[in-house]
């Protein structure tokens, strides 16, 4: 019984530390490769995202652990086949395509009800896709990586190291935005 209860708590921490740490970086190509602040200033995005230097946005990639939570949740039902059988995580990331981008419940931007239901123009609704395909690749790629090398320290030491930087950049960042600071890059 205590085996199967670190076993959960071990799956819980790899899906949450595998998901922030892709997120972030994922969100850090966004912002920074594909000029997601220049996007963000459109009339199509504007008027509903909130601008890049807002504290929430700041803070956003921190509050991604309780994102992670959530996916460990969701997928704990799916946790053998997703993550214990040959190509599982292959599958996993097809789901996370399919159900996050492609068939969402409501007209989010590129996704099918979006490109159907919303005023937004192709070129916005397509402008998220490597966004996401780098996201599902790190976050399948981390959990891989987290499974395979599970025994070595390197692999228990680096996600909670690189957790700990995401959040303190992200209370730093809510800080300095709070106070008005906008730094350099942006």
């Amino acid at each position: 019984m205590e085996k199967q209860k670190r076993g959960l708590a071990k799956y819980f921490w790899q899906v949450t530390y595998a998901h922030t740490i892709a997120y972030f970086i994922a969100g850090v190509f966004a912002v920074f490769v594909m000029d997601y602040e220049a996007l963000w200033e459109t009339e199509a995005i504007g008027s509903f995202m909130r601008p890049i230097d807002e504290p929430l946005v700041a803070i956003g990639p921190a509050l991604n652990i309780f994102r992670g939570m959530l996916y460990a949740l969701i997928f704990l039902p799916l946790r053998k086949p997703l993550f214990e059988e040959k190509h599982g995580l292959l599958k996993l990331g097809g789901l996370l395509i399919g159900l996050t981008y492609m068939a969402t419940f409501g007209p989010g931007v590129g996704s099918f009800e979006g490109f159907i239901y919303t005023i937004i123009p192709f070129q916005y609704q397509i402008r998220g896709i490597p966004e996401m395909l780098i996201w599902v690749s790190l976050f399948v790629g981390i959990l891989y990586f987290s499974i395979k090398y599970a025994h070595k320290k390197v692999a228990t030491i680096s996600p909670i190291v690189l957790v700990l930087l995401i959040i303190f950049m992200g209370i730093t960042g809510f800080i300095a935005a709070a106070a008005g600071y906008a730094p350099p890059f942006m």
